[in-house]
């Protein structure tokens, strides 16, 4: 892996462009360690411009860590009810418990006693740190390690520990160590702004003078990840199955795939109408089936759901532990079956 040190420090550069180019976002605003927290932890697998209003509802519902901690489980998955990705919600609700038993209700200033929070790795206790508290402590994230193999015209794969490792030495040799926030904030800026996927817009990068790739015309190509494993696709038959009462809803198991969340009845199985009001019986739930559902598909990270089923009507008979009649807009109901139930989130009102 080259290591020759580049040509000039990218620092003065960088923040140059980031002091008129950042965008104004509310946690930059108001850059607290929790809001900087909850802002990090939304944005991983999330886009900016989607995460904005559940941000902004999250910290006016639960302004601080002590509310996220005394937060009730359903509430908290409703308040996430669209994001995804539902493990980050339990995780920082785990960590806001041991920072109000540990810590006195603040999150630390403390790179080590961040990182070992749940839910916090090395990038986000790196964001946290530098920029809420001024610690020189890098924070490398997709954006940072695609900028970095841009400015070294480094093709190692970045999906390896010792490629990060080694890329995040080289962003913590260029960090000033009186502005660590800021500079970090300016690379992930430029990674989303100007550095992109694909082809980056070396015309408006001020660092297009130091970066090797962009001389070497090999900024498109960079950085190097392997090809990922096509994910398998896997049948789910969903029963929409309305009573007086309201609609059938099952809970999800503890743990795994959308733990603990609500859902139509599902199973996850290829059913037909007539193995599917079968299974409905078995639950004790004598169902009539009235109308096909369309075939929709829901990609996760590891998986594919391949989803379809039918409407029906039952009477609000006894259901067994686990389901309940209700109405689903009350319960925090997974993106996967948006649609069959849209989800009611900030852009879903």
């Amino acid at each position: 892996m080259p290591g020759a040190a580049l040509a000039a420090p990218i620092a003065g550069p960088l923040l140059a462009w980031f002091q008129q180019n950042k965008r104004l976002l509310p946690f930059r605003q108001e850059p607290s360690a929790y809001h900087i927290w909850v802002s990090e932890i939304m944005l991983q697998q999330t886009r900016v411009a989607a995460a904005l209003p559940y941000y902004e509802r999250f910290i006016r519902e639960l302004p601080d860590p002590a509310a996220l901690a005394a937060c009730g489980p359903d509430t908290l998955r409703k308040l996430w009810q669209g994001l995804g990705y539902y493990n980050r919600a339990a995780n920082m609700q785990k960590a806001a418990v041991i920072v109000c038993e540990k810590y006195g209700g603040a999150l630390p200033a403390d790179y080590a006693a961040l990182r070992a929070l749940p839910g916090i790795g090395d990038y986000t206790a790196g964001a946290i740190a530098s920029i809420a508290f001024g610690i020189p402590a890098p924070a490398v994230d997709g954006n940072v390690l695609r900028v970095f193999a841009r400015l070294y015209d480094d093709s190692a794969d970045i999906t390896q520990p010792a490629t990060k490792a080694a890329f995040t030495e080289r962003v913590a040799a260029e960090m000033p160590k009186d502005t660590p926030g800021p500079y970090n904030e300016a690379l992930m800026e430029l990674g989303a702004l100007v550095c992109v996927p694909g082809a980056p817009r070396c015309d408006a990068c001020p660092l297009r003078a130091l970066c090797r790739a962009h001389a070497a015309g090999t900024a498109a190509a960079l950085p190097v990840k392997p090809p990922k494993a096509p994910r398998p696709t896997l049948p789910v038959t969903v029963a929409l199955i309305k009573s007086e009462r309201g609609l059938l809803l099952q809970r999800r198991p503890a743990k795994g795939l959308l733990a603990g969340l609500w859902q139509p009845a599902a199973f996850e199985a290829a059913l037909d109408k007539a193995r599917l009001t079968a299974a409905l019986a078995d639950l004790g739930v004598p169902a009539v089936l009235t109308a096909p559902l369309p075939a929709a598909k829901h990609i996760f990270t590891h998986r594919v759901w391949a989803l379809g089923g039918w409407r029906g009507t039952a009477p609000a008979v006894p259901l067994p532990e686990g389901f309940v009649w209700a109405d689903p807009a009350a319960y925090p109901i997974p993106s996967a079956f948006s649609a069959y139930l849209p989800p009611k989130g900030p852009e879903n009102p």
